[in-house]
């Protein structure tokens, strides 16, 4: 179901495969990526209930591309995971518009939740974006 789709995208490959492993034993269609250029074109044109970015990835890093993802789509849902956390970068991730900031290693439960979250989050958008639609088109019928 594409609701339940989530991308990974960390450059720690055994880590990505195990952490997708268990998230689709729970019900979760999961891609993973490796790069942050990846993350970008796996992105495009893709509907993910949620994106798991690590921050600290060579070449295009976490934060850059968190930064170029939420240009492209707004809405995405964007949980922050690293194993190199420092305060500053988890206020920027958040202020960038990450959902969330996490630390590795993570419990699979507290992932769980906070895709729980995303998916909210993501159905209060798509809501308000058709009720907007709708409003416009009885706008424009004079209805």
């Amino acid at each position: 179901m594409a609701e339940d789709k989530i991308l990974l995208v960390d450059d720690e490959v055994e880590f990505t495969n195990a952490l997708a492993e268990r998230m689709q034993t729970r019900g979760l269609e999961v891609d993973a990526v490796d790069s942050g250029m990846a993350a970008l074109e796996a992105a495009r044109g893709k509907d993910f209930s949620a994106i798991i970015l690590d921050l600290s990835m060579p070449g295009m890093d976490g934060i850059e591309t968190l930064k170029r993802l939420r240009e492209e789509n707004p809405d995405l849902q964007i949980i922050v995971l690293t194993g190199r956390a420092t305060v500053e970068k988890g206020v920027e991730a958040m202020k960038l518009g990450a959902l969330d900031f996490l630390e590795k290693p993570v419990d699979i439960q507290k992932i769980m939740e906070k895709i729980e979250l995303a998916k909210g989050k993501k159905r209060l958008l798509m809501t308000k974006r058709f009720q907007e639609q709708i409003d416009n088109i009885l706008k424009k019928k004079g209805w």
